[in-house]
């Protein structure tokens, strides 16, 4: 989950307020597991390209078998032999009760060895540091989920429902996704009342820890081809119509548009809880903003920072460019593609129509590229909301909880659409100032591991009815 560097900058103020404190950690033992079983899931190369999630489920499950979980208990399976997924249960009290699932994916974006400073598929220890890809996006979450069920099996622990782990595949790219093909093919294995997924955690800055954030809804993807065609001719002959500057025009067009601000329960909490942390102009801004969507003074502050006007707005931006099929010839063709993020209740259609009408008074076409996969925001409710900021004040007591929409998105909108609500929460938290998830020298700190650890084995246990053993 990438964030914006941009937007750290507002926190600056807030930093003398939060020193650091020694934090609750989980035993020793199973801080020494979740270290190994996240070692060896970087280890095991889960690319589409050259790798197989197979066998990262597979070496999953063996350690869930050899911590007493039944053959019955545990699923491999996938539409692919090297594209598998994991499903696992420990057995509540209730079993007619909805499970909770705790959802974590296995595949990982490629990585080329010649752009990283170590080996990318080798789990590395350096400057207080470990790296590899996948520590953070998202194996991490990967690793903590499994320990927490041998944990608890350990403990001989019963909930008061069933907790489901599934570690799935190709969120990342691919054409087997595996939440998609566990819901098509086997449902009833992760039916739940609601998910715990990635897209929320912590947000540090200069090490100081200043926001826990629960990811409730996400944008939806939706991209769109734009082209321009003329009969064209030779270029020694040019003439004022153009398939290049047709589309040209189109694109500054789009550019310079803006889609309407749109506030919905979780961007409304997002910002309300944010103009706290943030104080100052854009604090503000905020608050004026929930209370009236259309004071465009204060739209225009805080659409000066991407991270924030993403929340506001649908966006759409260019993204690739072809045309020409000569240099000495006038363009009989020219393309681009322009790539909209649409808020949660924004009707595909109406962003369609508005780009058709921006476009067709240079006589550039405008076709989505696939169907839009809109997913419902997830309810904030006191269940859910109430023990995150529970915990957040037993672990991090001046750290505050915001809700948050995802501009990206995540195998939360499937569960979503099949009415599973999901929430994004971690708490791992991450340098807002350097982010590497999907890029070079992808790294974790081990404290913010171990945190992290422990927070979502309470929060297990605080969903399921039980106290500390």
């Amino acid at each position: 989950m990438s964030r914006s560097r941009g937007a750290a900058l507002a926190w600056c103020g807030l930093l003398a307020g939060l020193p650091l404190r020694a934090q609750t950690m989980s035993p020793p033992e199973y801080q020494a597991l979740a270290k190994d079983v996240l070692r060896e899931l970087v280890e095991i190369n889960t690319t589409v390209s050259a790798g197989s999630t197979t066998r990262a489920a597979e070496a999953m499950a063996a350690r869930l078998r050899a911590a007493g979980f039944a053959a019955a208990d545990l699923f491999l399976g996938g539409a692919s032999p090297v594209r598998g997924n994991l499903v696992a249960r420990l057995r509540g009290r209730a079993p007619g009760r909805a499970p909770i699932l705790l959802l974590a994916r296995l595949d990982v974006v490629e990585a080329n060895r010649a752009d990283w400073t170590v080996d990318p598929f080798r789990f590395t220890e350096q400057d207080g540091w470990w790296y590899g890809r996948g520590s953070t996006d998202d194996k991490a979450d990967a690793a903590i989920d499994i320990v927490t069920l041998i944990r608890m099996k350990r403990e001989g622990y019963i909930p008061d429902r069933d907790i489901i782990v599934a570690l799935t595949a190709d969120e990342e790219g691919g054409g087997y996704n595996g939440v998609q093909w566990l819901l098509a093919n086997h449902r009833p294995l992760i039916e739940a009342a609601y998910a715990l997924n990635e897209g929320g955690g912590g947000m540090a800055k200069a090490g100081v820890r200043v926001s826990n954030t629960v990811q409730a809804s996400e944008k939806v993807y939706l991209s769109f081809t734009l082209e321009a065609t003329n009969e064209g001719g030779h270029s020694s002959l040019p003439t004022r119509k153009n398939a290049i500057y047709d589309l040209a025009q189109a694109l500054l067009a789009v550019q310079a548009y803006q889609f309407p601000v749109m506030l919905n329960e979780v961007t409304r909490a997002y910002f309300e809880r944010t103009a706290e942390l943030v104080g100052g102009a854009a604090g503000e801004a905020m608050r004026r903003v929930v209370r009236d969507p259309h004071d465009t003074a204060a739209v225009a502050l805080l659409a000066d920072e991407p991270s924030y006007n993403a929340r506001l707005r649908t966006t759409c931006v260019a993204t690739q460019l072809t045309g020409g099929h000569a240099e000495n010839a006038l363009p009989q063709r020219a393309r681009a593609t322009i790539n909209c993020r649409l808020l949660p209740d924004h009707d595909p259609a109406d962003v369609e129509r508005t780009l058709a009408a921006l476009a067709a008074p240079f006589g550039v076409t405008v076709r989505p590229m696939a169907a839009p996969k809109p997913s419902p925001a997830s309810p904030l409710t006191p269940e859910i909301l109430g023990a995150v900021e529970r915990l957040t004040g037993e672990f991090w007591p001046a750290v505050k909880v915001v809700p948050v929409m995802s501009t990206g998105a995540t195998d939360g909108l499937y569960l979503r659409k099949a009415g599973i609500p999901v929430y994004g929460v971690s708490g791992i938290f991450d340098d807002i100032d350097d982010v590497r998830a999907h890029g070079q020298d992808e790294r974790i700190k081990p404290e913010w591991f171990y945190e992290g650890q422990e927070f979502m084995y309470r929060l297990v246990r605080a969903l399921t009815g039980a106290t500390q053993p």
